[in-house]
């Protein structure tokens, strides 16, 4: 099997596994971290692109948030269907890793990759979830698990470790504050670090206005 045919059959699961998801993380999610990524991996060079493109199709396989909170299934589904596609074990382990890697785990958490790959495949990521797409999907999410939109008597707060992350249940406003409108500075590739100043300028925008309509207030 070429690496287009293993592209084009990973596409063709995904596709069908996430038909019905609508929390935001969907096939559509996927496609555009796949997207950007390929962008950035090019406009930086010098990186392996089909291990890009297999990582930012794998990153979501099995969200954590999706398994009470293991983070350990998605890295042996992403393992066990590249196994299936007789990919190369030396690139299977490189996705494995980003799989295991990408994700945020609270502010205050850091969450270096261990690849030039990864940190393409993780700013892809990270900028799919800040401007106009992070905003709704941001809702959505939160929507979803029943949140409230905003509380002003509850805090956003710096989480230090992953698991206080990963259990928290504060309204989908603080999400803003205790993850995307950080995302701008932890950008690992000069092609990310430069999108995510149009995409954080977005937000801000967004927030500014937010906080006009709550008060009912009209300047």
């Amino acid at each position: 099997m070429t690496n287009q045919e293993i592209i084009d059959n990973t596409i063709e699961y995904l596709q069908q596994h996430f038909a019905q998801e609508s929390t935001g993380h969907d096939w559509y999610h996927i496609e555009r971290v796949w997207k950007l990524a390929k962008q950035i991996g090019e406009q930086e060079g010098d990186v392996d692109m089909f291990t890009v493109e297999l990582g930012a199709l794998m990153h979501d396989i099995a969200d954590h948030k999706f398994h009470n909170g293991d983070e350990t299934v998605g890295p042996k589904k992403a393992r066990e269907f590249l196994m299936n596609l007789k990919v190369d074990e030396v690139v299977i382990e490189s996705v494995v890793q980003i799989v295991e890697e990408v994700s945020f785990k609270g502010m205050g958490v850091p969450t270096p990759m261990s690849s030039k790959e990864g940190a393409v495949v993780q700013d892809a990521d990270r900028l799919d979830a800040i401007g106009a797409i992070g905003v709704a999907r941001t809702f959505a999410y939160g929507g979803s698990k029943g949140r409230p939109i905003y509380d002003p008597n509850i805090k956003p707060i710096c989480h230090t470790s992953f698991a206080a992350y990963k259990t928290s249940t504060a309204p989908t406003l603080n999400h803003f504050y205790e993850k995307l409108l950080t995302l701008r500075d932890k950008m690992n590739t000069t092609t990310g670090k430069k999108e995510a100043i149009r995409r954080h300028e977005f937000m801000e925008l967004f927030l500014q206005n937010f906080y006009q309509d709550w008060d009912g207030r009209i300047d």
